[in-house]
């Protein structure tokens, strides 16, 4: 075993996904929005999760925070990967240490599943209007999305922690990411007394969409901390100015080629151009019952430019997942360098070819399907209980039903709490809705946040918050 100390700064974020995650500027593909404020009658921006809904005044966003969302789900975090160094004050000054410090005892892999996800999203609205006209509810929209998704089987976990066996089968690592800005329309209608539809047409301005792929993974033991690697692999990534970086390397078997080792980006702009529609209906059952559902984000984007890279399973030497030596007690490199450094094990792990660019390609939003059902008690008309089902198609699906209960104690002030279960986890939500005339303020999380590092990074992959002001007549 390799008597490294690993250990982990929480001011860089090594993945296996490096060249892909660089992709989601802070800038959420899903239903975008507080979940939790969906049964919230006055909530101005609940048209984005279904497009059916209207208001009853004219708004204007304030912009960047008119309606800001930002998410992450998943099934580990930063709790199963950091521990207390048991070296801190002996031969380390590092308190923490990942899962991966061979000095750990105790079973340092309890907290991952066979299957490991984890998914971030990000939905910022620059501006955001909605006014009466036409017969209907009309609104208009202008926003930057990002979303990225990631899959990683148990035994990538056991082999980074180097357990002993000399014969690994890791399996599947596959991810995803994607960035644009959306300019949307929307307009919705009554019907008649049961019914409201509603719709949104969208103009999709592609920013960057990548996708990993490492399939069949095994890593035989030649020697000490020299690992055979084979893998299937293969990275695309549409992105205006994006380009590989290789280095000179060796086939295990003989022969040399050009491995890539990182990425450029030269020059900005957009990388695509697309289209996408949001569908949704209300049907009014009786003063106490009401149903809804909407299908979101139906659409493509189809990009300029499609770079490769590629692993067709020949074998590579590979030296492991390490770090700083445990007798370097006041290692001198800086953060910048320690992410370099985690950078190289990456590629060096996926070992991918450059193949170029293979030209242009069209890819999918990714759409989401929602339905709800809502009771208002007859007794209490200002209590309400409603539940939404969410549902994610296409590549790394997800559902999510999530319980709601509503109550609104005066005309400007509203609040809702919630309870979801999800592919990611179980989670609780709450929202406060303050609405007095001219003004709109929403504040909420989907998913309460737990216990944060000094740095604010959860523990747990699951966090949410949501907010948005808006002036109103």
């Amino acid at each position: 075993m390799n008597h490294r100390l690993h250990t982990f700064s929480l001011r860089k974020m090594p993945s296996l996904m490096t060249i892909i995650m660089l992709l989601c500027s802070p800038v959420a593909v899903m239903a975008q929005g507080l979940n939790t404020g969906y049964f919230s009658d006055d909530l101005k921006t609940r048209h984005e999760m279904n497009p059916a809904f209207g208001n009853e005044q004219s708004y204007v966003s304030i912009p960047v925070i008119g309606n800001l969302n930002v998410k992450s789900m998943g099934n580990f975090g930063m709790e199963d990967i950091l521990f207390d160094n048991p070296l801190y004050g002996i031969t380390s000054d590092r308190k923490k240490t990942t899962f991966m410090n061979p000095y750990l005892t105790g079973d340092v892999l309890s907290g991952f599943s066979e299957t490991n996800r984890i998914r971030v999203q990000e939905n910022v609205s620059l501006v955001s209007v909605g006014f009466k006209s036409f017969g209907g509810y009309n609104t208009v929209e202008l926003n930057v999305r990002a979303d990225a998704a990631l899959e990683m089987p148990y035994e990538l976990f056991a082999f980074a922690a180097n357990q002993g066996n000399k014969h690994y089968d890791i399996g599947n690592i596959n991810g995803e990411a994607q960035s644009f800005a959306e300019l949307a329309f929307g307009h919705s209608r009554q019907i008649n007394e049961k019914w409201r539809v509603g719709g949104k047409l969208k103009l999709l301005f592609g920013i960057a969409q990548g996708s990993l792929d490492l399939n069949d993974i095994t890593a035989d033991l030649q020697d000490a901390n020299q690992w055979v690697m084979t893998l299937n692999g293969e990275a695309n990534v549409s992105m205006r100015g994006f380009r590989y970086k290789s280095e000179l390397r060796e086939y295990k078997r003989g022969g040399t080629y050009m491995r890539v080792n990182g990425a450029d980006v030269d020059g900005a702009g957009l990388g695509g151009f697309g289209v996408g529609v949001d569908l949704g209906a209300v049907y009014k059952i009786n003063d106490d019952w009401e149903v809804s559902a909407s299908l979101l984000d139906l659409g493509f984007i189809s990009w300029s430019n499609q770079m490769v890279a590629r692993n067709d399973s020949k074998p590579f030497i590979f030296s492991g997942f390490r770090d700083i030596d445990v007798s370097d007690r006041h290692a001198p490199e800086g953060i910048s360098t320690q992410t370099e450094r985690y950078s190289d094990q990456i590629a060096d792990f996926a070992s991918l070819v450059d193949q170029g660019d293979q030209g242009g390609r069209t890819t999918g939003v990714g759409a989401t399907f929602t339905a709800a059902g809502k009771y208002t008690l007859p007794a209490y008309r200002r209590l309400s209980f409603g539940l939404l089902s969410t549902t994610r198609m296409g590549r790394f699906a997800w559902t999510e039903a999530r319980l709601n209960a509503n109550i609104a104690p005066l005309d400007w002030l509203d609040g809702a709490l919630s309870f979801a279960y999800s592919t990611y986890s179980t989670s609780m939500g709450w929202m406060v809705h303050i609405h007095p005339k001219g003004y709109n303020f929403f504040i909420g999380m989907d998913h309460i946040l737990g216990k944060c590092t000094k740095q604010m990074v959860p523990l747990s992959s699951n966090a949410s918050v949501s907010m948005g002001m808006s002036i109103t007549w």
